[in-house]
């Protein structure tokens, strides 16, 4: 079993769950998850002989969380990021993994921090370099403009998400998660939904939810957000003009450090971008890439979703560092 720490980094103070010796290796979560989203990593990457460390991220679970939205800009997250390396390194670096918000925040942290950061796996979201445009600014036109339905939109306006999100967080995580998962039919997640309406609008309920996240599993997911609320995890989707605009200062600059992605075939994030290949979209950016995978039939929660499958990648990746 892991061992929980709290350790101090920029400012803040962050729950980490750790486990093993060795070389470090850092997991970070995404939207909206916790360090117990790599629950099934956490012990074979340790027993690999490394040592295992998935975090709470600001706003998170057992981590703090700060009350303003512009404390959970992408500058402030990667700095806690590179200070947990510092923390926990005998040498000041580490790997990073990250899923869904935690691949952008492993990938920058990677890109603004080589100094910390000796390889970068991102699980569900690839990296495209630095933005050309503010990301809202493109939804706007693809979505918002026509009337439609987009999630991050929908996030923008403080309390809103949270009020649906915390009426019943249970439901809500029972909802979301299996609307993007490999096992929900296609069409499960609307796409004629009109810009205006919620995000849980016409989303199922299944009964019984599939058996790779049990009842055990929602209920540890559920107290956590009963406890932390919403607000900060929420805040990390309206910081996408803060971000732009501090990323544009590493212009130029690529990810050199082994790379290694895994998405699903069937994750919603690789639909949003139609006839367009993850490996031709990252090579570019990532110099060292060693693999991009995809795993058949898999939703958005990769390594929830596939464990085993998402282990072995991860385990033959970080043999060859």
């Amino acid at each position: 079993m892991p061992d929980f720490r709290t350790i101090e980094t920029n400012g803040i103070k962050l729950r980490a769950a750790v486990q093993g010796s060795g070389p470090l290796v850092v997991m970070v979560h995404g939207f909206p998850e916790s360090w117990y989203s790599w629950r099934h990593q956490i012990g074979p990457i340790a027993d690999a002989g490394f040592t295992a460390c998935a975090i709470d991220v600001r706003g998170y679970g057992g981590s703090d969380k700060p009350g303003e939205v512009s404390d959970y800009a992408l500058e402030k997250i990667t700095a806690d990021v590179a200070g947990v390396i510092e923390a926990l390194s005998d040498d000041g670096t580490g790997v990073l993994i990250g899923h869904d918000w935690g691949a952008p925040i492993v990938w920058n942290t990677a890109l603004t921090r080589p100094d910390r950061v000796t390889a970068v796996a991102g699980l569900s979201v690839p990296y495209s370099g630095i933005p050309a445009i503010n990301f809202l600014d493109a939804i706007k036109v693809a979505f918002t403009d026509k009337g439609r339905f987009f999630y991050q939109v929908y996030f923008q306006d403080v309390g809103v998400a949270e009020a649906e999100l915390e009426a019943d967080p249970r439901a809500a995580i029972r909802k979301f998660y299996y609307a993007i998962s490999g096992d929900a039919p296609d069409g499960t997640w609307p796409n004629d939904k009109p810009h205006g309406a919620a995000l849980l609008d016409r989303l199922p309920d299944p009964q019984p939810f599939p058996a790779w996240l049990t009842d055990a599993d929602i209920d540890y997911y559920t107290a956590e957000f009963q406890g932390s609320g919403f607000f900060g995890p929420l805040s990390r989707y309206r910081n996408w003009g803060p971000d732009f605009d501090w990323l544009q200062g590493f212009k130029g600059r690529t990810i050199d450090q082994p790379s290694l992605f895994i998405g699903g075939t069937r994750d919603l994030v690789l639909k949003m971008l139609p006839g367009v290949d993850p490996v031709a979209l990252m090579a570019p950016h990532l110099t060292n890439l060693r693999g991009a995978h995809l795993i058949e039939g898999c939703g958005h929660w990769t390594q929830q979703e596939r464990p085993e499958e998402v282990n072995r990648l991860l385990l033959d990746w970080l043999k060859t560092l």
